[in-house]
């Protein structure tokens, strides 16, 4: 499950590190090129929100293998796309398809025993996370050397052999939701106005992964201009730096099974805060960078960690549906970030975009320390039996 669900959120971010190849294919402006990393972002919450709950209705090795068919559809649809508007098609489908790894983590936490479920959860999301991180070091090397249809192209044939693992592999899982499909989605709503934890931890993962898209999509653009003049080889690069905070979120989730999560959130909430200052104060310093983006990559995936692990203690029989809940506002919070950060760069550059991600991660710390200091977030996560 960790290194499938790395291999298959990795489709999300590969364009990345590519988008400025793609306006130069495409003969369209930066943001407007931005927009496609966005959509992506955009369908991940659809998927998430109509495919994610399927998991509580369906077996769930079937639903993962019919999904698989419809991401290699439109990753084939990227790689031939001749308009930019058929990538942006693609792109959004991509999004809505590559929804895979939210259904391993739950099973993680169903398999998982109460005082391990945050270790269990923290060792499939550092999969997650590296693939997130390293997607882009791999598809800005590809880019640079074999344009970026390759990557679109060897994404899809990666996925045909992942599937045939999952096939051979991975044990059936039976669904506990006994009622239809209508009943299941209006159920999300109950799950909303009943517990006040979700809707905690979804509000502060949307502004905190806000932050962490803005940053990665405009990243590029910054790259590419002096004193750096680099491409997207290097922008891919930076991924590396990155995964070492993604290595670090087991670590964070047997934290998560241990400590106050009001304290642990505060903390990283503040890392991600200094790290768009850093990105302010030394945009000029590949150094600096490489100091911010250790920061904001493991100040957000401890954060998500911590948020996880709180919302999955909420109902065992809800796990997808909570999940569902979250992710969508999480990944809603990330096409905000990306669709502001990329005007904001075409309007004022990177101080623009960092302007943008000092506004959300702010906002985060205070939305944290207005709702959780008296509430059900601030006490210790309860055991599951």
């Amino acid at each position: 499950m960790t290194i499938a669900s790395g291999l298959v959120v990795a489709n999300n971010y590969y364009n990345q590190p590519l988008l400025g190849e793609i306006a130069r294919t495409f003969q369209v402006p930066e943001a407007k090129a931005g927009i496609i990393s966005m959509l992506t972002q955009v369908g991940y919450a659809i998927g998430l929100l109509l495919i994610i709950p399927l998991g509580d209705i369906f077996r769930r090795k079937r639903l993962i293998l019919t999904d698989f068919i419809l991401i290699i559809f439109s990753l084939l649809l990227a790689a031939f796309a001749n308009h930019i508007y058929m990538l942006m098609l693609a792109s959004l489908l991509i999004g809505a398809t590559s929804v895979v790894p939210q259904l391993f983590i739950p099973m993680a936490a169903q398999l998982a025993r109460p005082e391990n479920r945050g270790k269990a959860i923290g060792t499939v999301m550092s999969g997650l996370l590296i693939g997130v991180l390293l997607s882009r070091t791999i598809s800005g090397f590809v880019g640079a050397h074999l344009g970026w249809r390759a990557m679109f192209l060897i994404a899809a044939g990666l996925m045909v052999l992942l599937g045939l693992a999952i096939q051979l592999m991975l044990p059936e899982v039976h669904p506990s939701y006994k009622g239809s499909y209508k009943s299941l989605m209006r159920s999300l709503v109950s799950l909303v106005k009943e517990e006040p934890v979700l809707r905690l931890a979804a509000a502060r993962g949307a502004l905190t992964f806000a932050c962490f898209g803005g940053f990665w999509t405009t990243l590029v653009f910054l790259l590419e201009e002096p004193p750096f003049n680099a491409g997207s080889d290097v922008a891919g690069a930076f991924g590396l730096v990155g995964a070492g905070g993604a290595i670090m979120a087991s670590v964070m989730g047997r934290l998560a099974d241990k400590m106050n999560t009001r304290h642990i959130i505060t903390a990283t909430t503040l890392m991600i805060i200094v790290s768009y200052v850093i990105f302010g104060t030394f945009s000029h310093s590949f150094i600096g960078l490489v100091v911010g983006v250790i920061l904001l990559d493991l100040g957000l995936q401890a954060t998500h960690i911590a948020n996880q692990t709180m919302v999955f203690s909420l109902n065992p029989e809800a796990r997808n549906r909570l999940n569902t809940v979250y992710m969508v506002t999480y990944f809603t919070g990330g096409a905000t970030g990306t669709l502001l950060a990329s005007q904001a760069w075409q309007l004022w550059h990177w101080q623009g975009v960092v302007l943008v991600g000092l506004v959300f991660s702010n906002l985060a710390l205070l939305v944290h320390l207005a709702f959780s200091g008296r509430g059900e977030a601030a006490k210790p996560l309860p055991e599951i039996t």
